[in-house]
């Protein structure tokens, strides 16, 4: 029955909010206007009378199921919905043959799948034939990364289409819209207004359904942010700690910490605490970020790292988060130098290219007369008993010539390190110079 409602436009009057809400075309969709205003990719396939299939991919309540509805209504396609959570291949065969039969009537189909990407490869695969036969017109929804979830084949025959998260001025708007469907206005002040869009966190449909809970209030007394915020719930924030979400916040901490941003870092770092991550994944993030973007250049940051680490582990939570965020901004305007990461993978590669090269005979381990007696450990000088505290001897292989893998960057600490290595290369080459003579 509620099949025969939608597809008809009608809703039952004891419908949610949201549902009453639903536009009734695709100019009354929010938000997205870069795909359905004029000019816009989907708005174009509808003026051209020939949908394509494609991937809707953006946050939950942003309109996909309404778009993929209004898409066929438009387009003049026979509208059929699935979904991947409820749905088996028995389900997919039996949409695909109404489809097939739909198709020899001279009716085009419209199969809008919701979360596919919880559909599993073969599952994806199924739809491939169908597709490209034209049986059906496929639009898939998903939350996910269509890169990560979708089979390659299946995303080469679709369009893939990203939605925004409702802004401002369209969760404003559906609210405006719901005051006049209720014929009453929000029981809210200004302030409070702005805090309930602020709570739905760009999700049109979460708003709708915390108005339907406030329109069930009486007119008065009017809610003010802390009225509000004990009327309802807070949102827990979207977000995924085996996700795309988790790996662009994270990266997002990263780049702004080196970036020497400490604020943004805060940001970042508070979203993910807030979001649920795991403060010891952030706490090796941020040790990683010591020796990967600042190194030399401030050693002390590596201890800070791993003392946040240490301070968290005895601490817990909500009190450890605070070495986290101390570690975070002392990075974050920390100099930073790449020199050691440099210096590193440049050398791996040395060692890859020379193979089992011998250590020079002079600083090899002698343990027994045999190998003093091959000349292990002669000549060597222990460089702390030189006049200069420095002897200038060959350390490398034997057979291979002297590289400069570290090249400190010149920012804080490494300034220091840079005029001494410059000072130790003039007496190598003087002993050089000397041996040769």
């Amino acid at each position: 029955m509620s099949d025969l409602f939608e597809a008809s436009g009608i809703h039952p009057p004891d419908a949610p909010l949201a549902d009453r809400l639903r536009p009734a075309s695709l100019d009354e969709v929010v938000g997205q206007d870069h795909l359905l205003g004029e000019g816009g990719p989907i708005r174009r396939m509808v003026e051209a009378g020939r949908l394509g299939s494609m991937i809707l991919w953006g946050p939950p309540g942003t309109g996909k199921t309404t778009i993929a509805r209004l898409l066929a209504r438009a387009a003049g396609y026979q509208y059929q919905s699935i979904s991947a959570v409820f749905s088996g291949v028995a389900d997919l065969k039996k949409a695909f043959e109404q489809a097939r039969v739909r198709r020899a009537a001279g009716q085009s189909t419209l199969l809008f799948v919701d979360e596919i990407h919880r559909f599993n490869r073969a599952q994806q695969d199924g739809f491939l034939p169908f597709v490209e036969e034209g049986v059906i017109t496929l639009v898939g929804a998903t939350t996910e990364n269509p890169s990560f979830e979708l089979n390659g084949a299946l995303l080469s025959r679709s369009q893939v289409f990203v939605l925004k998260r409702l802004d401002d001025a369209a969760l404003d708007q559906l609210l405006t819209r719901a005051e006049a469907q209720e014929g009453q206005p929000l029981p809210l002040t200004p302030e409070a207004r702005q805090a309930l869009t602020a709570l739905a966190d760009g999700d049109g449909r979460y708003l709708l359904t915390m108005a339907e809970t406030l329109f069930a209030l009486p007119p008065e007394p009017v809610l003010d942010v802390q009225a509000l915020a004990g009327t309802l719930q807070r949102r827990a924030p979207a977000y995924d700690k085996s996700r795309e979400e988790h790996y662009n916040l994270i990266s997002a901490l990263h780049k702004s910490v080196r970036g020497s941003d400490p604020d943004a870092a805060l940001y970042w770092l508070a979203r993910m605490l807030n979001g649920g991550e795991d403060p010891l994944y952030l706490a090796r993030r941020i040790v990683r970020m010591a020796v990967e973007d600042i190194g030399e250049a401030d050693p002390l940051s590596l201890l800070v790292a791993n003392a946040a680490k240490d301070t968290y582990d005895f601490l817990g939570s909500p009190e450890g988060e605070l070495a986290l965020a101390q570690a975070v901004v002392h990075l974050s305007t920390a100099p930073k130098s790449v020199g050691v990461y440099e210096a590193f993978k440049a050398a791996k590669r040395a060692a890859a290219e020379t193979g089992s090269l011998m250590p020079p005979a002079h600083i090899r381990n002698a343990p027994t007369r045999l190998m003093k007696s091959l000349g292990y450990g002669k000549g060597y000088q222990y460089d702390p008993d030189t006049p200069e505290g420095f002897s200038g001897a060959n350390f490398f292989p034997d057979g291979m010539e002297r590289r400069v893998f570290y090249a400190p960057k010149g920012e804080g600490h490494e300034a220091k390190v840079r005029e001494r290595l410059e000072h130790w290369a003039v007496l190598r080459a003087r002993r050089r110079q000397d041996d040769a003579d």
